[in-house]
């Protein structure tokens, strides 16, 4: 059953669904997706707010053909040494450690020891997860912070539109490590920040890491209130 079958059949989730039951897919199946559920949620997105209504996102979809010419490109790119993933200030690397505690440990059973199965579960990231759709999200380099807020707005309306439909997501700021392949294989031109990839499909349940979810810290950790 395709996605736009299931969402037919099923009742749609409410906002509140649609946030808790988002996750990142690490696994896809290879089934095509409807293209009208994908253009639904692209214009939903659209519809995001931005400073002075620049709408300062611009997406890079991909599939079929060119997305298995990118992939091999971005491998090529990734095995030649180790992946140049972006890096985190020394501050918040520990939560990088422990998301891949869960994801490789937890998720995927491979032992922190065993770097060859973990560099081989790292350079999946660059065949995007077998998701036969991808975006690739950028922003003009000549914007700033506040036009950012705009662009994550847009990508996290995007993100919760296909979960209603049924689509799984995954955002990968690992495969921003190679804009140069990006750039070459889509022609995306010199003026724009890459950003993150954004892999789309249908989620293979018998993947044991697609069951994590991964908890968030108490609002306290990021919130303050002032009363007086």
């Amino acid at each position: 059953m395709s996605a736009k079958d299931a969402s037919k059949t099923a009742i749609e989730p409410t906002l509140d669904e649609a946030i808790k039951n988002r996750h990142s897919t690490r696994k896809f199946l290879p089934t095509p997706i409807q293209q009208d559920l994908l253009i639904t949620a692209l214009q939903f997105a659209q519809l995001s707010p931005s400073n002075s209504n620049i709408q300062p996102w611009h997406l890079t979809v991909v599939s079929g053909q060119r997305l298995i010419k990118l992939k091999a490109a971005l491998n090529a790119a990734a095995t030649k040494t180790n992946p140049n993933i972006p890096p985190l200030p020394d501050t918040f690397s520990h939560f990088r450690t422990e998301l891949g505690y869960q994801v490789y440990g937890v998720g995927m059973g491979i032992a922190r020891e065993d770097r060859e199965s973990r560099r081989e579960a790292v350079l999946r990231n660059y065949e995007f997860f077998g998701a036969p759709v991808v975006g690739i999200l950028c922003m003009d380099k000549r914007l700033g912070a506040v036009d950012a807020m705009g662009v994550g707005m847009y990508l996290q309306t995007l993100l919760l539109e296909l979960t209603k439909v049924g689509l799984e997501t995954c955002v990968e700021v690992s495969v921003a490590g190679y804009p140069e392949v990006l750039r070459s294989e889509l022609g995306i031109g010199d003026e724009l920040d890459i950003l993150c990839g954004v892999a789309i499909g249908l989620e293979d349940g018998e993947f044991r890491a697609n069951e994590l979810r991964i908890a968030r810290q108490p609002i306290e950790k990021n919130v303050v209130f002032l009363e007086k």
